[in-house]
């Protein structure tokens, strides 16, 4: 998992409801929950102060999702940026099939390929999931928090529309 895919609140519930509810096992780097940190920090200290918090609870939830790059990967691996290696080489470290990332650009999919990895957008991911009750269920329990909070009715299919999710809006609508 791409760090762009687990900042975004919404989002990242929804992807890490499913992984707890066991359709997939997710991944991550170190380096990517720092860099959700480092995001999360640009909104203050109670943003970066937030996102530690989450990020413990999430190293708790899922203790064998952090891959640890290996120096021969990050090494020999090429990307249009850089500084999204570690990405792939935590892929490869942890066995993914997949990267899930909004970023196409920079996770060209011959790259990928040669390393045995498709990318996928969480949309696609979710979608290739299903159909599964426990996707519906995820989302509804996320819709109803994100109502909770926000002390808005949300319609459900605006919400995963705004987390970029609207292919599976459109399906659960």
């Amino acid at each position: 998992m791409d760090a762009c895919v687990l900042y975004p609140t919404v989002l990242r519930e929804i992807l890490i409801g499913v992984a707890a509810r066991g359709l997939y096992s997710p991944a991550w780097s170190p380096r990517v929950l720092e860099e959700w940190a480092r995001a999360a920090a640009r909104l203050g200290p109670e943003g970066d102060a937030v996102a530690r918090a989450e990020i413990a609870a999430l190293r708790d939830r899922f203790p064998g999702a952090e891959a640890h790059p290996r120096g021969a990967d990050l090494a020999r691996l090429h990307l249009p940026d850089p500084d999204d290696i570690h990405v792939l080489a935590a892929a490869i470290a942890s066995g993914a099939d997949a990267i899930c990332t909004f970023n196409a650009r920079d996770f060209p999919r011959r790259t990928l390929a040669h390393e045995g990895l498709e990318r996928v957008d969480p949309d696609q991911l979710l979608r290739r999931l299903g159909p599964d009750p426990a996707i519906g269920d995820t989302v509804r329990s996320v819709h109803a928090t994100a109502e909770r909070l926000s002390g808005e009715d949300l319609p459900m299919r605006l919400l995963l529309k705004r987390a970029r999710l609207p292919k599976l809006g459109k399906t659960l609508a």
